[in-house]
């Protein structure tokens, strides 16, 4: 998602910048200086990804169905609909079917310069799909099998009708610390920031890969 934004960035002229940033108060809903102030990107940075914003959603908001379709230029030897669905889901935060500009810079200066806790806590709402604060068995192995689509013919080990269930399985023992049979955000942010192997991913990834 990052790469497909930077790639959208352009140098501008003065009078162009200008223009979008008229336009970009005209847009509301946030004005470049309330955006900076909620985000980790300055001025000129939201300048140039509010114009590649705007060259690929003309209308000004993202459908899941792009959002869908972003995921798969990057991933094309597996099946993203399904992860891109459960991400698209943490930017969604109305839940109206769609990400406006300031949903999507949001989403992405947390997972792009968002601290380790802040990314931690974005993952555990990726992984908490109905959003009741516990995750679930259910719920991680839905992500995880999400995860191994995604990567097709990439993953290791193997995708077999028994992998995704396994990885699920010792993430999960791992995670739940007294044995609920749920996890909790403590359980998943200290057992998370206790692991190198999982705070490493976290600093080269846009989303928590468990490789346990």
């Amino acid at each position: 998602m990052a790469k497909f934004l930077r790639r959208s960035f352009k140098k501008k002229k003065g009078h162009e910048q200008e223009e979008l940033e008229v336009h970009l108060v005209r847009y509301k809903p946030d004005a470049i200086d309330a955006l900076c102030r909620s985000t980790k990107f300055n001025r000129r940075e939201i300048q140039m990804m509010y114009r590649g914003f705007k060259q690929k959603c003309p209308n000004g908001i993202v459908s899941e169905t792009m959002f869908k379709d972003i995921y798969a230029q990057f991933f094309p030897q597996g099946d993203a609909s399904q992860y891109a669905h459960y991400v698209f889901n943490t930017f969604d935060r109305h839940h109206c079917g769609s990400i406006n500009f300031k949903e999507f810079v949001i989403g992405l200066s947390l997972l792009s310069r968002g601290s380790m806790e802040e990314k931690l806590e974005w993952a555990f709402s990726l992984y908490d799909i109905n959003s009741d604060g516990f995750i679930t068995r259910d719920e991680m192995l839905d992500i995880v099998s999400s995860i191994y689509k995604l990567l097709g013919r990439y993953t290791d080990p193997a995708i077999d009708k028994n992998t995704a269930t396994d990885h699920m399985e010792r993430v999960f023992q791992k995670l739940d610390l007294n044995k609920d049979g749920v996890v909790t955000l403590d359980e998943f942010m200290e057992t998370c920031l206790g692991d190198e192997t999982i705070t490493k991913s976290m600093t080269l990834l846009d989303t928590v890969m468990f490789q346990v």
